[in-house]
């Protein structure tokens, strides 16, 4: 039998050869599981996998994206609904899991056997193939959990989702993007006034929960710039939110000269949005 360590690679940093952009796709979003597809045409990655495997399979299938395709899963924190289809993909495809040391170490009762694990630490960069990652700390209930950049020549891409706080590292890692996934959880007067018991309320507000609306929109506001093509709102709680209450409030803080702003949603994948890799390129949306 092969000892944990066994099973461990250690990051490298290859050369990254040239691409013409970006494609995501956001496979699900929201507290039943969530999943991230993104790829420049020569690598394909997950960025979590909180689906079952045949239904993150479904959906990947549904927008002409051919699971066999992968190249990895990049991994943010260990609870179920961003892991639960983990262990069987990496199983299925052969798929490394790129996860840090904490987070593997809580997420191993669920995901039971990986195919390959390579470490990351929060704060130090890797690359998988041609795609640049770099992994920041974030305030969450969890053992270690990480947003992330994804970068592509002069093109970046910011994920921020499961955070309670906006920390001044938040803040560094999420300027200059051109495309931002960033959490809308709930709605303050529809946490309070809603179904959820007190302790739980307390969970979601508190400084390892979720943001709200107006939390995004502050951020948004502090960061926000002209080459800041779409904004991804996410994790909206289907509970304590609306996307017209998301809409609504992070509109405030972006020019719609510049930005696009759409919801993700729990129960359909978006459309692919195609990010170019050259600044004077616009983003598209590719209705597949």
């Amino acid at each position: 039998m092969k000892k944990m360590s066994d099973n461990l690679a250690f990051l490298s940093n290859p050369p990254a050869p040239q691409s013409s952009g970006i494609s995501l796709c956001m496979l699900a979003s929201g507290s039943r599981g969530n999943a991230i597809y993104v790829s420049d045409g020569r690598t394909a990655i997950l960025v979590d996998a909180g689906l079952s495997g045949i239904e993150i399979e479904r959906r990947m299938k549904s927008r002409d994206i051919n699971p066999e395709s992968l190249d990895a899963i990049v991994v943010s924190h260990e609870h179920e609904d961003h892991i639960r289809g983990v262990g069987v993909l990496s199983r299925r495809y052969n798929l490394p899991v790129y996860i840090s040391a904490k987070t593997l170490a809580a997420a191993l009762p669920l995901v039971k056997s990986i195919r390959k694990t390579v470490l990351y630490v929060c704060g130090a960069s890797f690359q998988i193939n041609t795609l640049h990652i770099h992994p920041f700390s974030i305030s969450h209930d969890a053992a270690d959990p990480a947003g992330f950049t994804i970068t592509l020549n002069q093109r970046k891409i910011g994920i921020a989702t499961d955070l309670g706080i906006v920390t001044a590292m938040v803040r560094h890692h999420l300027q200059s993007c051109d495309l931002l996934i960033l959490e809308a959880n709930h709605d303050p007067d529809m946490l309070i006034s809603g179904p959820y018991p007190w302790h739980l309320k307390q969970r979601v507000n508190g400084r390892t929960g979720h943001l709200s609306n107006q939390d995004s929109r502050i951020l948004l506001e502090e960061i926000q710039h002209d080459h800041l093509q779409h904004v991804i709102l996410a994790h909206l709680s289907e509970t304590n939110n609306t996307p017209e209450k998301a809409l609504a409030e992070v509109c405030q803080a972006i020019n719609p000269l510049y930005t696009q702003l759409t919801v993700s949603s729990q129960d359909i994948c978006s459309q692919l949005v195609l990010l170019n890799s050259s600044p004077s390129e616009s983003l598209e949306v590719c209705n597949v």
